[in-house]
Formats: structure tokens, C-alpha cells, sequence
């Protein structure tokens, strides 16, 4: 695990939330992690990154049942090429950290909402939620969004190709939040 940044302003906090509960297998962890790591540094995305001087702080975690969050990569300010390529090659790195346990949505929005809080300033927030399944341990989206601090944070979603077509209308209606939200479903890297 990379050590994280100084804290210092930085344009856009942005938390990156990869599903590891048991209706993951393994080629669909590494469709996550390889996927992630080929968008990240993907021409447009990179040119997203320093669109402007202002850093971008990254976090990455994966997530699975209650109480089951593995930070990835400690929040860590994107001000160069370097350290994107950085981050990337230290997400490549890791291993899935867990097998066998069910899907804690709610709890890991509640845990990305907390690390927002360790974050940076930053102008905006935002989460991205990957996951091939609904809610089915604990409290769910539409509970956490009640209770943790989620003024000005936009969640975004990313369904894992061949999940049931009901996990895109799941993620559409209970887990996105902001005005300029999405959903996304990936088909491969």
C-alpha cells in the first residue's frame, strides 16, 4: 500500500470502492482491478486528471461484507504523471483480501463517506461504487444516505458485466446520489 499525500487543496477527493463479496469471482476481481488500472491510465482519464493545476486526492478500497473494508491505496494526491502511474502500479499489485462473504453495500458507503472525511480539501466529492450484486447483509444505500455525511458527494456506479439485469436498476435507483450521477456497466478492460 502506497503512504498517502500531505493534505493540502486539491480540485476533485475521489474514492474508488472495489467489490469483493462472494458473487465475485475471480475473473471478475480482476476485470475490477485491471479495468481500473487501464481506465486510470487511459488517455481521457489521464487528461481529466490534469485538466487543471489543482491535484486530484485518490483513495481506493475494496470492499465486501459487514465490517470488511481493505484500503488499497491511503489517499494520495494525483499532481503529477508519476503519481498516477504510481497509484496504478501499487493498485496492480494488490490481492484480493477476501473470499466467502456477502454484499455490505450500505457499510461500504458508510466507510467511503468517512474516508471522505480524512480527505483533503477538496471542491468536490466523489464516490465510485463497483459491485455485481444488491445489498443482502445489514442496512442498504438508502439508510447510510440518511445517516453518514453525504451533502455534496456524488455517487457513481459501475455494474460488473454479467451481472443480473436487475443489479443495473438496483444501482440506478438505490445506489447512485447527485444531480450529475451515473451508472456505468462494464463489459471487459
Amino acid at each position: 500500500m502506497l503512504a498517502a499525500a500531505p493534505a493540502q487543496a486539491c480540485r476533485l477527493a475521489l474514492v474508488l470502492a472495489l467489490d469483493v463479496s462472494s458473487s465475485v469471482d475471480a475473473g471478475e476481481d480482476l476485470l475490477q482491478r485491471n479495468g481500473l488500472a487501464a481506465a486510470l491510465l487511459s488517455p481521457e482519464v489521464e487528461a481529466a486528471f490534469f485538466a487543471s493545476a489543482d491535484p486530484v486526492a485518490l483513495q481506493i478500497f475494496e470492499w465486501s461484507g459487514r465490517g470488511h473494508q481493505t484500503d488499497l491505496l491511503n489517499w494520495t494526491l494525483i499532481e503529477t504523471p508519476d503519481d498516477l502511474r504510481l497509484a496504478v502500479d501499487g493498485l496492480t499489485r494488490t490481492i484480493r483480501s477476501a473470499n466467502g462473504l456477502p454484499t455490505a453495500m450500505g457499510h461500504a458507503l458508510g466507510y467511503a463517506a468517512l474516508q471522505l472525511q480524512k480527505a483533503p480539501t477538496c471542491l468536490f466529492q466523489t464516490i465510485d461504487m463497483a459491485g455485481d450484486g444488491t445489498n443482502n447483509e445489514s442496512f442498504g444505500p438508502r439508510n447510510v444516505y440518511a445517516t453518514f455525511p453525504f451533502d455534496g458527494v456524488v455517487v457513481n456506479g459501475l455494474v460488473i458485466a454479467g451481472s443480473d439485469p436487475a443489479v443495473q436498476d438496483y444501482f440506478e435507483t438505490q445506489v447512485i446520489r447527485g444531480p450529475t450521477a451515473v451508472v456505468e456497466v462494464a463489459q471487459g478492460i
